[in-house]
């Protein structure tokens, strides 16, 4: 039997703590610790750091593998068998206006990566790049299985699931990481916990929750007693009290995407400052957050090389266990991952991006019907949903009309603004983010 090496490639690889995440991941599975990792950055200097911190990892657990770094997209494609993606289109300085141009309009927002105002021009700056890349695959790795890390999720994966065959599916960890969290609370080891969850990125539900076979919600419900767990994650908590199913991202994210958490100060006070996990759970300490990030990575780059001993234990991102499934020893895993609703969740948008159970094997991505949303969760999924078709729709035409559209529906922003004080709100976003957004080139 001839065995082949197989080929990894990162773009975006200078996203220097998850791209040194998922190498440890992927070498670590002995099917694949001979895999070529080919990284590839725009960045050169972020591409140099973080070469070596694979070159560290590869050392360090004695893997036959072969690291390879170029700032040539396809150089890095050619021949691949997976490939990863986590690109940020556009730095802080142009990313803060996601964040500061709402709040003049009296929208508070907590992250902005996802949906809503921040969320949409975040996804009409990246999906030309994201378009770009998946030609690419279609021309240097066709066959390969392209898993992207990049948000807006949804938004993205319906863009480029839209125009292209390529085996697409987007990861997000919020699945496993809650589940995780839950079985913590109620005091189930996760081996003993089995969950069906779906909706779309960071607005699906634990269907269900089970421990050893039985519900396990009726435990969360009592865990809920202790102030500990309740103020932990606040908006979240409170969903789950009155929607009777868990939601899967944080509470910092999901206080953005309804109209619940943060139309008021004092709501804002209540719900969203002490346990968001993103504290202080509002614009200034995000946008403080990421400008000292930006100024300090060379410095976390420089103290994670300089540690004697480097963790090489397997983590719990989906990522290696899906390449290990399809090109790897052939060991099937489920996962959720963001796909077509073909026919997947019945009471959500036709061929929306939904985030469901898919079955990795050697056949590829299968994934798993699951039927409709119960009906609380359904209106409000829909209408997340449908907001991101219509943004999907306005990038992919060149329309601006869609994409105002899909603003205007967003339930925190309906929840603040009137008609034309969103339309100001947009067409002031759309000139801050001219020069990133060729698809809307005719627009005068």
């Amino acid at each position: 039997m001839i065995l082949i090496m197989k080929k990894i490639a990162f773009i975006g690889a200078g996203s220097f703590g998850f791209t040194r995440k998922l190498v440890k991941d992927i070498l670590s599975f002995p099917a694949l610790a001979d895999s070529t990792i080919a990284l590839m950055d725009i960045d050169e200097e972020r591409l140099g750091y973080i070469t070596d911190a694979v070159k560290r990892i590869v050392s360090a657990g004695k893997y036959p593998a072969k690291v390879v770094s170029t700032q040539d997209r396809a150089e890095a494609l050619e021949g691949a068998d997976g490939v990863i993606c986590t690109i940020l289109s556009g730095g802080v300085d142009v990313w803060k206006n996601d964040i500061l141009i709402p709040k003049k309009y009296g929208i508070d927002i907590n992250v902005g990566d996802t949906r809503g105002p921040s969320g949409v021009f975040r996804f009409l700056r990246t999906a030309p790049v994201m378009l770009d890349i998946v030609r690419d695959i279609e021309k240097y790795c066709p066959h390969a299985i392209f898993l992207n890390y990049t948000n807006p999720m949804a938004m993205l994966c319906r863009a480029m699931q839209s125009v292209s065959p390529v085996r697409i599916s987007g990861l997000c960890h919020s699945v496993q990481g809650t589940a995780e969290m839950l079985a913590k609370w109620i005091g189930a080891p996760m081996d003993e916990v089995t969950y069906v969850c779906a909706g779309i990125n960071h607005q699906a539900f634990y269907l269900e929750y089970l421990w050893n076979g039985k519900d396990a919600y009726p435990l969360l419900r009592e865990a809920m007693k202790k102030p500990e767990i309740r103020n932990a994650e606040q908006v979240r908590n409170e969903m789950f009290l009155h929607l009777d199913y868990y939601v899967t991202e944080s509470s910092g994210h999901n206080s953005e995407y309804n109209a619940w958490f943060r139309k008021r100060p004092d709501l804002i006070e209540k719900y969203c400052t002490h346990g968001t996990n993103w504290n202080p759970g509002h614009y200034a300490f995000i946008l403080d957050s990421y400008t000292k990030r930006q100024d300090s990575w060379r410095d976390e780059i420089t103290e994670w090389m300089a540690q004697d001993t480097i963790d090489l234990e397997r983590g719990h991102e989906y990522a290696a266990y899906i390449f290990n499934a399809v090109f790897g020893d052939g060991t099937m895993f489920k996962f959720n991952g963001n796909v077509p609703n073909a026919a997947l969740i019945d009471n959500l948008p036709a061929d929306c991006c939904v985030e469901v159970p898919v079955l990795a094997s050697r056949y590829g991505l299968e994934p798993i019907h699951v039927g409709p949303l119960p009906d609380q969760l359904a209106v409000l999924v829909n209408t997340s949903a449908r907001c991101e078709e219509l943004a999907v729709e306005g990038t992919m035409t060149g329309d601006p009309r869609k994409v105002f559209h899909s603003i205007l529906f967003d339930p925190l922003t309906s929840a603040m603004l009137s008609m034309e004080e969103t339309k100001q709100m947009v067409d002031e976003m759309f000139d801050a983010n001219r020069d990133y957004l060729p698809q809307f080139a005719h627009r005068s």
